[in-house]
């Protein structure tokens, strides 16, 4: 019972509640958002579960499918633009450093993914502040179908899983 009460929460509670997950989970990984993308699991799960409640126990149909659907990417849209400006915001002022001759992109201490320091800086830029964010909004949507499949009720089958 305790997480009906949680799927019952305001909408401002659970943004903060999911912005300190994310900055705790950026520090868990040390500022690589390893830990960001795998909270797209439980971060889909509940959002496709608070979807569903708000829908109700009712069968799919278009209207009601389209309107949890929508819920779910924008609820997966918007963590996703969180750890995006999280991101930006702790790998963006190293940013600086591509326009400095004398900085010394060899040892800053990033892996050498494309042998040249200067294009490895550049692609570990893009990987942290672009791609990690894209990896967790479709590991939370894969989570979301994954939750619609087991809990949403078809027509003509009754429905016999507690809530």
């Amino acid at each position: 019972m305790p997480m009906n009460r949680m799927l019952a929460w305001d909408r401002k509670a659970l943004v903060a509640l999911y912005v300190a997950l994310d900055v705790l989970a950026t520090g868990a990984g040390m500022g690589v958002p390893i830990f960001c993308i795998a909270l797209g699991v439980p971060v889909g799960w509940f959002i496709t579960r608070r979807a569903l409640l708000v829908a109700g126990r009712k069968p799919a149909t278009a209207a009601t499918m389209y309107g949890m659907l929508r819920a779910t990417l924008v609820g997966a849209a918007i963590t996703s633009a969180g750890t995006f400006l999280l991101m930006g915001a702790i790998w963006g002022p190293v940013a600086v450093m591509l326009f400095d001759p004398a900085a010394d992109l060899a040892h800053f201490g990033i892996p050498m993914i494309l042998y040249a320091p200067r294009a490895s800086f550049i692609g570990w830029l893009v990987l942290m502040i672009a791609i990690s964010p894209f990896l967790q909004l479709l590991v939370t949507l894969f989570t979301a179908v994954l939750t619609f499949l087991c809990w949403l009720p078809v027509e003509g089958q009754a429905d016999t899983r507690s809530s």
